[in-house]
This record gives C-alpha cells, structure tokens and sequence, in this order.
C-alpha cells in the first residue's frame, strides 16, 4: 500500500476548498498535514489538526511535508511555486500555471535540477464531455473533423469585486477559463500553425478582459475557443462538424456543480450527466442521443501520488502546460495587434 503523501496546501480559498481539498481528502494516498493561509480560523474550522502558517517559507520549513498545492492569486504563482522548489518539494499548481512563459520554463528547470515533480491542475481534462468528445474523434464517428467550437460562456454581465475580475497580473478571463479551453485543444490536436485572436473587455466598468475568441488553425481544421460574460442561456460546450457528421454538447461538466453542494467524490451519481445533457450526434439522415462518459477529477491526483511514489510520468507535465501559457501570450499579441499569428 502506497505511504500517503504529506501535503501542504497554499490558499484556502474558493479552488483549494471545493477543487482541491476535497480530492485530497478522499484519496487515502494523501495527508494534509499544513496551510498556509491568512484566515487560520477558517481553516482550524475544516481541518482542526493541521498546522497554519502565513507564509511559504514557515510552510516550506516543514520537513514532514512532501507535496505543495499551490491555488494562491495567479500572480503569485511562480514566486510560491519556486520557494517550494527550491525547499526540494513537489509542486501543483493550479492553472494557470504562470502568467509568462519564461517563469514557467524557469520552474521546469528548477524542478529538473531539484528532481522533484513539477505538475499544473488542468483537471477538466477529466470533464465527461471532454471525455466523450476525445472517444468520437477516436473512433472516427464524425468523419474527419473540419471544425470544432469549445465554449465556456456565463452570465455575468455586471463585474464583481475580486481579483479575477482587476487588471492586475494573470487577472480576466483569458487567464482563469482560457487554459482549460486551450489545454483541451492541445490534449485532442497538439500545438496549432497558427493563432488569430479577440480579447476585449466588453462589460461596463469593467477593468480587464471579460471576453475572448480565439481561432486555432490547424490543417484541414478550425478550432474555436469562446468565452462570453453575457451568455443566459445553457453553455453551447462542444460543437463538432465532420466528413460524416457532426455533434453537439450543451451545459458544463456536472463535477463542479456538485463539489459546490459538497457532494463527496465518488459518491452515487458522481460525474454522471442528467439527461438533458445528452450530446445530440447527427449522422446524415440520423439523429442519436450520447450520454457523456461521467468525469472524475480524482484521476488527476491518483495519477499525481503514483508520479511521486512510483517515479511515473505525471498525467499533465508542466511542459504541456508551459504551451498553454505560450499560447495566451500569443492571444494577446494576436489580439492588440490585429493579426494572425504564424508560427
């Protein structure tokens, strides 16, 4: 039986209690065993045992501790992360992974030098639908694939006061939905010719992008990524356009909805979609309903403890992840300068 690995979670805010926390929790193959985090009370009230300290350094200090959780701000990400490093811990950090590239391979280099394993929370890889989606391409369902839109739309048409939603480092909306957007187009089609992007702030006061389309070219192939604030009606998830057909998925992995109620991982039902979700597959003169695979988050971190323990591959590097990063600085570029980005 694998020895649990000790861990000590950054931030204890709304990502490491209802995306992390609970995961670690469930899987017997950790131990949280310290937080850092300036709200100690908040924490003692969940984890009455833990040790709580304010700063990396004090948590990086603990020699039972094996494995940082980084979910802090986005700008805050490569200095936490590279204390933890360089304290010779392994590191999550929750995406994304930085705010620029040249942090992110200087984190790739110093966990290589360290021997320690460096891996960035791109959970939704294990959304059902994702899930699903990889299954038709795979098996050809479609055809060949020509097009593809990927959408994580909201209804948030007034800003709210937080960081996400400020002009600081690593803040807007490119840089909280975008990397699971562009780590799905990279798990399902590699890295793209080229880039053609729109990021615009679109909502009244609002201080930072609320709003993105950007096109991935590949050949023979159109990848779409789409975020809007101003969405009421059910997010239009996937949308795939074959030789032989095409398919569509409407609504959001049910995971997180569930882990907001505190529903417990593995629990009756986990991941399963309700009917009303079932992707429509057309197929010529045919229409078919697809219940999406149900996801599961926890493959990430069962995948995590064996990287650790058993020396294997993590399921997401942060090498795969560095090409995220690269590839919204690029929306930028595209973005500010009005044109399409070869490469």
């Amino acid at each position: 039986m694998m020895t649990p690995i000790k861990v000590g979670l950054v931030g204890f805010g709304f990502s490491a209690t209802t995306f992390h926390l609970p995961f670690l929790n469930a899987l017997a193959c950790f131990a949280v065993r310290g937080v850092m985090s300036s709200r100690p009370d908040d924490v003692r009230a969940v984890l009455p045992d833990v040790t709580v300290c304010d700063t990396i350094d004090a948590l990086c200090e603990n020699p039972d501790i094996e494995l940082v959780v980084i979910t802090a701000p986005n700008a805050h990400h490569y200095g936490l992360a590279n204390t933890a490093i360089a304290a010779g811990k392994h590191v999550v950090v929750d995406k994304p992974f930085v705010t620029r590239s040249a942090d992110g391979q200087a984190l790739i280099d110093a966990a290589k030098q360290q021997g320690t394993v460096l891996s960035v929370f791109h959970n939704r890889r294990w959304d059902g639908d994702f899930l699903s989606v990889k299954q038709l391409l795979a098996e050809k369902r479609l055809g060949e694939l020509r097009y593809m839109s990927s959408h994580f739309d909201r209804f948030r048409p007034q800003v709210r006061d937080r960081w996400r939603e400020t002009d600081q480092d690593g803040g807007g909306i490119l840089y909280d939905l975008g990397p699971h957007l562009i780590d799905q187009a990279l798990v399902l089609f590699g890295y793209p010719q080229a880039l053609t992007a729109h990021c615009e702030t679109l909502r009244e006061n609002g201080k930072t992008c609320d709003f993105f389309d950007v096109m991935l070219h590949y050949p023979g192939l159109k990848v779409r990524l789409h975020s809007s604030p101003f969405n009421a009606a059910p997010n239009p998830r996937f949308s795939l356009q074959g030789t032989l057909g095409s398919a569509v998925f409407t609504g959001l992995d049910p995971q997180e909805d569930q882990l907001k109620r505190g529903v417990l991982p593995g629990s009756a039902g986990w991941g399963e979609y309700p009917q009303e979700q079932f992707a429509q597959v057309y197929l010529s003169e045919q229409q078919q309903l697809l219940q999406p695979q149900s996801g599961d988050y926890a493959h990430y971190y069962r995948q995590l403890a064996e990287a650790i323990r058993l020396n294997e591959k993590p399921s997401v590097t942060a090498s795969s992840a560095l090409q995220s990063i690269q590839l919204l600085e690029y929306a930028v570029q595209s973005s500010n300068d009005g044109k399409t980005i070869c490469f």
